[in-house]
């Protein structure tokens, strides 16, 4: 089952920023980087009481004058209504209840998502809790208050949140199917890729609206299989600002990531690989998804010889982060090298679940070790006692080695190659974590 989504609504300046990043900060979960993101991180992954969460902070950009501060927070509350399994409503105590407050919640529940209602600013319990009663007027529930800069209530808060998620021993019968999501910037041909395979499959077994979010699900059979689809391509409404409809078409990223097994990376092939497209890769690389690059629009590209070639370098230079990823040159609009794209599939699909056994994996290490010496700090070299593999989806293996500390990330990496040159594992990250064990000589 995914995880839930949790969002993060309010005013500017009320704190959301502050709240984002203790939550997501080492005293609730450890949060990595997710390559290619150098700014605006909006999405992070936390934990509270062995329930995992996707947060995401719906806050954003400034508005250029005054005038527009309404819609602005209109058009961020309604990306949470969109993508939100449980909303965060933040306010401020120092400011009071304001008119926007009341519009944005008069929005939240009517939308009959749960909210949580969330006074920020009260550093002192006693002083402020006369001014959080005020906050009963909004009618969405009883206000937490909290205090985000000082971590005060924030238990409080995150119990409040986990009661809405779904039991996750809710006793639905597993599905097996292949799930796989198309993502990409906006305008790169992910409907039409869609639309092009339902045309040449002609076996649609049904529509059904994705859980909460508004992503659509296509269930399509071919040689006999069925996949899901997960379609995050259409806009609802379109943003007078450039950043919003970045932003929300990486909130929609994250929530189609989070559902799928193998993830189908659109580029449009006039424009190339750009930031944004690292962004989104990233986030499936983060969450050990398999990955397979569909180049579209390749038909409308002059070409030589060495296009391909090219083209498929400065992919593997600004993605380099994922050189395991497949990549596919296609035309939704002809239809060239369609059919060959669920056959990426199945080879990625097969080689998330691929599992091998301890002593081959230990044969590789040793010739491994072998061939390059694992690195040493002021006389004291690593040791590898043994690798063995632990799960799938993403496959993850676990070294036991005398002393954590040598194991630099360049000869995991060195190991990881070896592996990939034994057994392949194309179209899918691997994870390795690192144990330490006593010498026992």
């Amino acid at each position: 089952m995914s995880k839930p989504i949790v969002a993060i609504v309010g005013r500017p300046n009320v704190g959301k920023s502050t709240l984002f990043n203790a939550l997501a900060g080492e005293k609730i979960s450890i949060v990595k980087d997710t390559p290619g993101v150098t700014r605006d991180r909006i999405y992070a992954d936390c934990t509270w009481l062995d329930r995992k969460f996707t947060l995401i902070d719906t806050g954003g950009i400034e508005p250029d004058s005054k005038d527009i501060i309404l819609s602005q927070m209109r058009e961020q509350a309604q990306i949470a209504i969109d993508t939100a399994d449980v909303i965060i409503f933040i306010t401020d105590v120092r400011q009071g209840l304001v008119d926007a407050d009341a519009k944005v919640a008069d929005m939240l529940r009517r939308s009959g998502k749960p909210v949580v209602l969330v006074v920020n600013k009260v550093d002192s319990f006693a002083k402020y809790m006369t001014d959080v009663y005020e906050f009963y007027n909004l009618g969405i529930g009883d206000p937490v208050p909290v205090s985000a800069a000082s971590m005060l209530g924030i238990g409080d808060m995150l119990d409040e949140v986990v009661r809405h998620f779904r039991p996750s021993d809710s006793g639905e019968e597993e599905d097996d199917r292949p799930r796989i999501a198309i993502v990409g910037k906006p305008n790169v041909g992910k409907s039409s890729i869609i639309n092009k395979l339902l045309g040449e499959n002609r076996v649609i077994v049904s529509d059904v609206a994705g859980t909460t979010r508004d992503a659509i699900d296509t269930v399509i059979k071919r040689n006999g299989r069925e996949y899901v689809l997960i379609d995050t391509a259409g806009l609802r409404r379109k943003s007078r600002i450039k950043e919003d409809l970045e932003r929300y078409s990486i909130i929609r990223t994250v929530t189609a990531v989070e559902r799928a097994d193998v993830t189908v990376l659109v580029i449009d092939a006039a424009e190339g690989v750009t930031e944004q497209d690292a962004k989104i890769a990233g986030i499936a690389h983060e969450r050990g998804k398999g990955m397979i690059i569909a180049v579209n629009k390749w038909d409308a590209i002059e070409k030589d010889t060495n296009t391909s070639n090219k083209f498929s370098k400065k992919i593997r230079e600004i993605l380099s982060f994922m050189p395991y990823a497949d990549i596919i040159y296609i035309s939704a609009l002809t239809g060239q090298r369609l059919p060959k794209l669920f056959d990426h599939i199945d080879v990625v699909i097969e080689n998330q679940n691929l599992r091998i056994a301890t002593g081959v994996l230990n044969e590789i290490l040793m010739e491994a070790v072998a061939m390059q010496q694992p690195p040493s700090d002021k006389g004291h070299r690593l040791k590898i006692y043994y690798m063995t593999q632990v799960s799938v989806k993403p496959p993850t293996f676990v070294l036991f080695v005398n002393d954590k500390e040598l194991m630099h990330f360049s000869y995991t990496r060195y190991l990881e190659n070896k592996i990939r040159e034994a057994f392949g594992f194309g179209g899918t990250p691997l994870r390795f974590i690192t144990r330490e064990r006593k010498d026992k000589n």
